[in-house]
């Protein structure tokens, strides 16, 4: 669901960066102030297995599209929302800038639909609240209800604020109505794969390390005890979903890709004539490593394995680096403002 900048006016995606950005300075400084010893590492660990496990695309029967998961939301239930909309934003950023997945315009509109919304409304509104209706113990059964539940509200949520940005935009030929038709029911599908597979991590999380679920943590840390980076559980499960982008590589075109081929006959539309859209593609070109994890001028079907597994690596580890150098200096910055003292009024 990662927006191109064809979609987007520059005065929508000058809004969508302004947006993302006040909400990402209000995540900075909670990570900032964060007192979990565990939350840097972890925040670095869950991004490169992210990244990873975005690379996983399944196919949805009788369509011809594909999905893949998101992991706003397990990011949520594992760091809190505002770690987990840094992790997304980084994440996002390393795939616009290395991968050409998702313009530079559209950046601020896809943390916005893929970050802040699965964060702050999958998360804040549907998980939060009812697991904490669910009671002190609630069963494996209702715990992986409610995640299903939060994956799916978050992402038809995500895609009708794309549908709703195409149309504020009023740069493409896409028809609102037979849009939404099309956007809403193929991520409806997604959404319940996508909740499935948190809803299992999640679950397996909660039997192996409970104290990495956000609510135990907190408690744990409350008790004095010191959480440590669970190495042992999260490579693992990076490695799994490294040789699962490879392995698992649907070639088919995701939701938004889907939709805009049902109306336009084509994936991508045309740029529209503008020097912000140029200068933008240019930058985003010269910056590419892998345009869309394959080896610039390769046939997809020659070295796609070995294409997707250094994608993978560079952009995992990219992700990594960013992620812990992001809450390191907003740690720094915290410690800093504590460290200084308050101004006398004369």
């Amino acid at each position: 669901m990662h927006m191109a900048d064809a979609l987007l006016s520059p005065a929508v995606g000058i809004a969508l960066w302004a947006a993302s950005g006040v909400t990402l300075a209000w995540c900075a400084r909670k990570v900032g102030a964060s007192d979990r010893d565990d939350l840097v590492p972890l925040m670095g660990v869950l991004g490169a297995f992210v990244f990873a496990a975005q690379m996983i695309t399944f196919a949805i029967p009788g369509t011809g599209s594909s999905g893949h998961i998101g992991g706003a939301l397990l990011l949520s239930i594992l760091l809190g929302p505002p770690a987990a909309l840094v992790v997304m934003a980084s994440v996002l950023t390393v795939q616009a800038l290395f991968f050409a997945d998702g313009g530079l315009l559209a950046l601020g509109a896809n943390i916005f639909n893929l970050g802040v919304v699965p964060c702050f409304v999958g998360y804040a509104l549907i998980y939060r609240p009812l697991l904490r209706r669910a009671g002190a113990a609630p069963s494996a059964r209702r715990v992986g209800a409610i995640t299903l539940l939060a994956a799916v509200i978050g992402l038809q949520f995500g895609a009708l604020g794309v549908v709703l940005q195409t149309r504020l935009s009023g740069i493409s030929s896409l028809p609102l109505d037979t849009f939404v038709l099309l956007m809403q029911p193929i991520h409806l599908a997604i959404g319940l794969i996508e909740g499935l597979a948190t809803a299992a991590l999640i679950l397996f999380v909660r039997q192996a390390r409970p104290d990495l679920l956000l609510d135990q943590a907190v408690a744990h840390k409350a008790d004095g005890s010191q959480a440590r980076m669970p190495a042992r559980l999260l490579a693992p499960l990076a490695v799994i979903a490294l040789l699962g982008g490879v392995l698992f590589a649907s070639s088919q075109p995701d939701g938004l890709e889907w939709a805009v081929r049902k109306i336009t006959g084509r994936t991508e539309l045309a740029q529209p004539d503008s020097a912000l859209h140029a200068r933008l593609a240019q930058w985003q070109e010269k910056l590419t490593v892998l345009p869309d994890y394959q080896f610039a001028g390769a046939a997809k079907d020659k070295a796609a394995g070995a294409a997707r597994s250094l994608s993978g690596l560079v952009g995992g580890g990219a992700t990594l680096a960013l992620v812990v150098l992001l809450a390191y200096l907003f740690k720094r910055r915290s410690r800093r403002a504590a460290d200084q003292p308050p101004s006398q009024s004369h």
